[in-house]
């Protein structure tokens, strides 16, 4: 070991220094990232101009001390944009803070009912649409303004007055907004030292600056006084409760499920920190944000991914980044509102409407294209555009259920003719009543004295299929036709009636093609039984298998294991019909000598005839052959003149044979180490086998050696000198 591995690790800076080196810069970076999109998405919304910073500097102190996130960024955000501008337009600002504050009492609600979890259960296909939404309508929106006009609050309105606003725009602030937009599009093409800047604070200050000096008019922000002076304290609505429940709730649910995708993927890219986010406390803190948003005049909040995403590439570590940011906000809102003043509207106007495309992803249509899911997508972003958000958002829940039930209760019936006697009708998924009208349609299909076999790969059956099926092979079987079933589904035609419907399940289905090898003795007859259950739910797959085999065989490898009856080497090789030459015996010897006259054949057969790539040796745990071999059992029988092939094993494992000391350390008792020198001795003892030292040598045949632990049902690699784990993905990995 070096002499610096030795050292103890190096602990954390100290709190301050710390928060000097790591959070101090990315909160700097953060509110330079914050402030023009804070300033906009309130002039977007219709909300005063002091209302967007009031939200940035409640988001990050207060939603960054109480919430349950270290690194997320919380303040205005554009997904909220069109919901606070309709509840503007329909109760007033001050009447939207109280909103506000109830959305925040909901929030506080679902973090207490620790429900973060469940509000994640949303298909991903409808937020995706509901995000895209919105940055159509911002979009729609923000161009009017980008020309010189007014945002209008409908959708349909914007694009009828679109032509309009086309003939009638102003060239100064279309210049200014198209500046921003160039800017904000081709910031990733400039060099690494000038993209350190936040594009968005670099492009308004371009625009700011250009609007000092083009001989153009521009309309800028309107802040009548200083940031404590916009202070507004929340009235209660006039008109109806119920429609500012509905309000409140829309706020609440959709700056919720942008905080937990939010979170969810912050932890993502801190694969290696050791806390994760709370999601129940980080609503608790988003709730207590918007409650204290809502009390001084602030829009609602949510964490936001662009600066949670900023503050984590700028290498913050604590909260103490998140609150900074807010301070800083603060700070300048107070000392700088001159500066916010000389702001134009369209620059502003310009960084929305790529905020806006941003929202609407390729990537995401891709996928729900891929997935079946566009309609749900198209549907969900048409609703938000042309009525409202909450409205989109349960129209395209509804489908995406509606789509689920759909895929979940459909089910393939199909009846082909196999020939002039014989039919196959094959049933594929969950087998319900939706089914029966064409399930009887294929069912008619069927002549009255052919043959039948009825394929199912059933996982769910309802009484209805049930019974139908049975009333028809009743009748066909009268009219002189046979029917078999063939079963492969975890759910049966004969268990179908013993109880209510259930859903089978996959492993169940495995616990049944094993279910054979575990047989106990107190089963009647198992063999004809099984033969029985290999007929009715597993021969139709084995025909196509065999068919192509009936001529002779070619296997890849010969497989030499003991002759324990827990050792299946097909399974645990997942192989095949035709892929082992499976020899066994008492141990898994290859004697040394030609007096096990069978062991010599296979050998020359596998290796000479049919051609074999490789040969493997595979022991197990708790060999009966070994633990012999290892207390000297003497029988008095002809065992024992078998297990003295297996001497030089016991010699070599007595002297500490590689293997032995590497599977101690693996944690294998002694019976299991001997096992496992045995493999590798007869490894060498191939080696020496004239016929395999020929393959070997002239077609390149591969030797193994295979170790299956009965307890974990784990296979190790076992080679002359050591042993191997072999994971899930087929990697060797040597044991720690």
């Amino acid at each position: 070991m070096s002499a610096d591995t030795d050292q103890p690790p190096r602990t954390s800076l100290p709190g301050f220094a710390a928060l000097l080196r790591h959070d101090l810069p990315a909160s700097l970076v953060v509110f330079l990232v914050s402030l023009p999109l804070s300033i906009g998405i309130a002039v977007a919304a219709g909300a005063p101009v002091a209302a967007g910073l009031i939200a940035a500097v409640v988001g990050g102190v207060v939603a960054g001390l109480v919430g349950g996130s270290t690194l997320q960024v919380s303040g205005p955000t554009a997904s909220l944009t069109v919901v606070v501008a309709e509840s503007i337009n329909q109760f007033g600002w001050a009447a939207t803070c109280f909103i506000t504050i109830l959305a925040g009492g909901l929030q506080m609600l679902f973090g207490l009912s620790r429900i973060a979890r469940g509000v994640l259960a949303i298909a991903p296909v409808v937020v995706h649409a509901m995000l895209a939404g919105i940055g159509i309508v911002i979009g729609l929106e923000q161009v009017h303004v980008l020309m010189g006009g007014d945002s209008l609050t409908s959708s349909w309105d914007a694009i009828v007055a679109l032509p309009h606003q086309l003939a009638s725009f102003h060239p100064g602030d279309l210049c200014i907004g198209l500046v921003v937009i160039a800017i904000l599009v081709g910031w990733r093409r400039l060099p690494e030292l000038v993209r350190r800047v936040p594009a968005p604070l670099a492009a308004v200050v371009v625009a700011t600056l250009l609007a000092r000096v083009l001989p153009v008019q521009a309309e800028r922000i309107t802040l009548n006084g200083l940031l404590l002076e916009e202070l507004r304290l929340p009235q209660v609505p006039h008109g109806s409760w119920a429609a500012v429940a509905l309000m409140a709730v829309t706020i609440a649910l959709i700056a919720s499920v942008e905080t937990l995708l939010s979170a969810v993927a912050v932890d993502r890219m801190r694969q290696n920190a050791a806390r994760r986010t709370d999601l129940d406390r980080e609503l608790l803190g988003q709730g207590a944000a918007n409650m204290v948003a809502g009390l001084a005049g602030g829009l609602p909040v949510a964490a936001v991914i662009v600066r949670s995403t900023t503050n984590v590439k700028a290498g913050a570590r604590t909260k103490a980044s998140t609150m900074l940011h807010g301070l800083w906000i603060l700070l300048f809102s107070v000392a700088l509102v001159d500066v916010v003043r000389s702001i134009p509207k369209a620059a502003l106007a310009g960084l929305l409407i790529v905020v806006g495309i941003q929202l609407i992803k390729l990537a995401h249509i891709r996928r729900a294209q891929r997935t079946g899911d566009l309609v749900v997508y198209a549907a969900t972003v048409f609703v938000v555009v042309f009525w409202n958000l909450l409205l989109g958002m349960l129209v395209g829940l509804a489908l995406a259920f509606a789509l689920l039930l759909w895929r979940v209760v459909r089910v393939s019936v199909t009846a082909e003719e196999v020939d002039a006697l014989h039919w196959r009708v094959t049933v594929d998924g969950s087998f319900t009543f939706l089914a029966l009208p064409k399930l009887t349609a294929e069912l008619a299909k069927v002549p009255a004295n052919a043959d039948v076999v009825i394929e199912m790969t059933v996982d769910f059956m309802d009484h209805a299929a049930y019974d139908a099926v049975q009333e028809w092979v009743d009748q066909h079987r009268e009219q002189g036709g046979a029917v078999e079933f063939v079963e492969v589904g975890a759910v049966r035609m004969a268990d179908a009636a013993d109880g209510p419907p259930a859903r089978g399940h996959s492993r169940h289905l495995l616990n049944e093609v094993l279910g054979p090898w575990r047989r106990t003795a107190t089963d009647v007859d198992p063999i004809v039984a099984g033969v029985a259950a290999y007929h009715r739910s597993h021969a139709h797959l084995m025909r196509p298998h065999l068919g192509v085999l009936r001529d002779g065989q070619e296997p890849d490898s010969l497989f030499v294991t003991c002759a324990d009856s827990r050792i299946v080497p097909n399974v645990i090789t997942n192989s095949g019909p035709g892929d082992l030459f499976t020899v066994r015996n008492v141990g898994n010897l290859i004697p040394r000598d030609a007096q096990d006259s069978s062991m010599e054949a296979a050998l020359i057969y596998a290796l000479d005839k049919l051609d074999v790539r490789s040969v493997v040796v595979c022991g197990h745990s708790g060999c009966g052959a070994m633990g012999a071999l290892h207390s000297e059992l003497v029988t008095g029988s002809q065992l024992d003149d078998w297990l003295a092939h297996a001497r030089p094993s016991l010699e070599r494992y007595r002297l500490g044979h590689p293997v032995a000391v590497a599977a101690a350390a693996a944690g294998f008792g002694p019976v299991d180490q001997l096992g496992m020198v045995n493999v590798a001795v007869q490894l060498e003892t191939l080696y020496a086998h004239p016929v395999v030292r020929r393959g070997v040598g002239e077609r390149g045949v591969v030797l193994s050696g295979l170790f299956f632990d009965i307890a974990t049902a784990r296979v190790v690699e076992v080679t002359v000198d050591g042993i191997s784990e072999i994971d899930g993905i087929g990697r060797v990995a040597q044991p720690a």
